[in-house]
């Protein structure tokens, strides 16, 4: 017996880097989704932060995307697809598409806390404003800590990705580090920022965490290994957000996938109900008296209204329910069965009228 796993599996680009550990575990995410509820046909290439824009898009025949956008061009290239697309970067770039991501409101806080319940007393936030989720980070970050009752420092990171000069960008970090009142607590935005804020440390002496505690945030592995010590992040799960996001893309390429089939069964519907029409209106024009002539046509008019109607509500109906190709074909069952019911109970009715005259023949 034939499988439905004959369909054409649903082809899907995803524009993510594989370069970061948060990427890698989203990756893993989407494909565990892929595993439970696939299969798909995928296009993955190796990415980066700074790779161009998939221009590639113009001519893919595809059915839905998964993307991380870093920008505006990206954005016009995934929209001009017209295809179900997610976001899983930031709002920035998203335009209509649906974001799925972490909450940085959330990481502040989890942060602030997190040097609280440890004593501190001192709290200080290492910043960049790039990214408006950069800024949630730090922004919530500062106002758990003012809830605590006390003062926030913040050093602004002007050049995040790169220092243009690592001696220099050294230097301005000692020094504010320094004029921090001791033992404090600083949050990193990022982990390339708490990488700099160690190794700032380490020249200068100072003790960590005694005198210094640093947290950063998205626990990339390389970057948190190689300091010494090591750099303590927040993790983001990866894997539950691209499973998350996975599944919505999953469930927007069926809404999309059905649209043709619910036009084509209602469209079988409607042409089955006219034929049954004409039927009916042949054998009232040939058998039946004036009288039960109309009664009949008004009985017999009520199922291709019906159909009309309850077909589309049924066929998206079954959509709905999980296995929305299957429902496809099901929801053509019970209106078309339904029709039949209805004119046969118009049938049935016109019988039951009283006999009148013939029609002259």
């Amino acid at each position: 017996m034939p499988s439905p796993a004959h369909r054409r599996a649903p082809r899907v680009a995803l524009l993510i880097e594989t370069t970061r550990t948060y990427t890698r575990e989203l990756l893993a995410g989407v494909r565990s989704y892929v595993a439970a509820h696939g299969p798909w046909s995928t296009y993955l290439e190796l990415r980066a932060l700074d790779s161009s824009p998939p221009t590639w898009l113009k001519d893919w025949d595809g059915d839905g995307i998964l993307t991380r956008t870093f920008s505006a061009e990206t954005s016009r290239l995934v929209a001009a697809t017209g295809l179900p697309a997610v976001e899983l970067r930031s709002t920035h770039f998203a335009g209509s598409r649906p974001f799925v991501g972490c909450d940085n409101e959330d990481i502040g806080r989890m942060v602030a806390e997190h040097f609280y319940e440890r004593g501190f007393r001192h709290f200080a936030a290492y910043s960049q404003r790039n990214e408006q989720f950069f800024v949630e980070r730090v922004t919530n970050f500062k106002k758990v800590v003012r809830a605590y009752g006390h003062r926030c420092h913040e050093l602004p990171e002007n050049h995040p990705e790169r220092a243009p000069d690592w001696e220099q960008s050294q230097a301005r970090l000692i020094q504010w580090i320094a004029q921090l009142p001791k033992p404090v607590g600083i949050f990193a935005s990022t982990d390339q920022l708490g990488v700099r804020l160690l190794e700032a440390c380490q020249t200068a002496g100072v003790a960590v965490p005694e005198e210094v505690a640093v947290v950063g945030a998205e626990n990339e592995e390389t970057l948190c290994s190689f300091t010494t010590p090591p750099l303590s992040s927040v993790r983001f799960d990866g894997h539950a957000v691209g499973f998350a996001a996975a599944a919505l893309a999953g469930g927007a390429m069926i809404v999309v996938s059905t649209a043709f089939g619910l036009a084509l069964s209602n469209t079988l519907l409607a042409a089955a109900s006219a034929l049954l029409q004409a039927m009916v209106f042949t054998w009232l024009a040939n058998s039946v008296t004036e009288r039960r002539r109309t009664a009949a046509l008004s009985l017999s008019l009520f199922p291709l209204y019906a159909g009309a109607v309850v077909g589309p509500l049924i066929s998206s109906g079954a959509t709905l329910i999980g296995t929305p190709r299957a429902g496809d074909a099901l929801a053509l069952t019970p209106v078309f069965l339904g029709s039949v019911l209805l004119l046969t109970l118009g049938l049935l009715a016109v019988r039951r009228l009283p006999a009148g005259e013939r029609d002259a023949r």
